[in-house]
């Protein structure tokens, strides 16, 4: 019996270990060279994806209303596996988490469109089984208990003293979900330094009338945080993202600003549309990739930007689908695995409806266009 329990602890920490000493940001050249870009249709009906590479570099993608559900890749993209049902019934939130501390995987499932209740589930084999977790989250400085619904995946901190804090945005709905209550919402973050079993959450985002937030670690530590404007009453035109930072690991969100090159949605109502954000695992470089719809009216003309200072500047673009394009997630392979070099963006429409993941990678999206938001830096030529 004692020879079994030391296996198993053995094993254990050989596990943790393996993914301690994992390379969590590599070089630059993997993401260029030949220009690349693929789209494969990846769910049928319903609405609402996410999408994370493991620690392991499966690429992992979630959807689901009626019920949640998920498929992988362990090839970098080129082909996915059978749908694994995390949660039936269930309703997609959003805020996939990969615990890059030891591979957990957490995903938060809602009982029903929010306010609802909260159900997280983990997985600890890559994504392949899911199990129900007890965790606690308690509410913001408000008062208010966070809802997950409809936020871009969350990530693992690996930068300065919040180091393997685990973060992921989520909102606060000013009641139900009433159109009239809209200008009250807001949105803030919950995050985690025991592994998952807490979460506390941050204040508010200094900005009412908004929902459906990204977060993203830059190189010093520094949280970036762009948000879908859902229904301001402010600023409506141009209808714009509004942006801050944090640099107590995700508590507070200072340095409030209004990005005018992103667009939220389409132009013609401040409505907005749920984004992509994600930092590329470039070690030392703060590349950031946005994806939204980029057009003058309806959900579609699929574009993605490019960021090489942080989201400070957002100087080139590129279209990826022409046609029906609304909700997107967007992620960054990762260094030594079969993801490595390529950028991951599942959305709502694609060339059969429900949702496509494209595959493509940096030298693809500086093949582009040219916004006039800045120049493209001498070392990315």
């Amino acid at each position: 019996m004692k020879k079994i329990i030391f296996s198993l602890i053995y094993l254990t920490t050989l596990s943790f270990n393996s993914f301690a000493e994992t390379k969590l940001e590599g070089k630059l050249e993997p993401f260029l060279g030949k220009p690349q870009l693929e789209i494969q249709p990846v769910f049928r009906g319903e609405r609402f994806g996410n999408i994370v590479v493991t620690m392991k570099g499966t690429v992992l993608a979630t959807w689901g209303t009626s019920h949640v559900r998920a498929k992988r890749s362990e090839d970098g993209g080129k082909t996915w596996g059978p749908e694994i049902v995390i949660a039936k019934p269930g309703f997609q939130p959003g805020g996939l988490t990969v615990n890059e501390t030891n591979g957990d995987i957490f995903a938060f499932i809602e009982e029903r469109h929010p306010p609802a209740p909260i159900t997280v589930y983990k997985s600890k084999d890559d994504g392949k089984t899911w199990n129900k977790v007890d965790v606690k989250i308690n509410p913001d400085s408000n008062g208010n208990d966070p809802s997950m619904h409809m936020n871009e995946h969350g990530i693992t901190l690996r930068h300065g003293k919040f180091k393997g804090r685990m973060i992921r945005p989520t909102r606060w709905y000013a009641g139900k979900n009433d159109r009239s209550l809209w200008p009250k919402h807001y949105t803030n973050a919950i995050y985690s330094d025991d592994g998952g079993e807490t979460w506390e959450t941050s204040d508010p985002f200094p900005a009412k009338g908004t929902g459906e937030a990204t977060v993203a670690e830059l190189s010093d530590g520094t949280i970036y945080y762009n948000t879908r404007r859902h229904w301001a009453e402010e600023g409506a035109d141009p209808k714009r993202r509004w942006t801050a930072t944090s640099t107590d690991g995700g508590k507070t969100w200072t340095n409030l600003k209004f990005c005018k090159i992103l667009p939220d949605g389409p132009q013609n109502t401040n409505y907005g549309c749920m984004a992509g954000l994600t930092r590329l695992a470039v070690s030392g470089k703060d590349i950031l990739v946005y994806s939204n719809c980029d057009s003058e009216g309806g959900r579609k003309q699929g574009t993605v930007w490019a960021s090489f200072d942080g989201g400070k500047s957002w100087p080139i673009k590129r279209l990826v689908f022409a046609g029906n394009h609304a909700y997107s997630s967007i992620t960054s392979g990762r260094p030594g695995t079969k993801s490595e070099g390529m950028i991951f963006h599942h959305f709502e429409g694609g060339p059969k409806g429900g949702s496509a993941v494209a595959t493509f990678n940096l030298s693809w999206i500086l093949g582009g266009e040219k916004t006039g938001d800045g120049e493209l830096p001498s070392w990315i030529n």
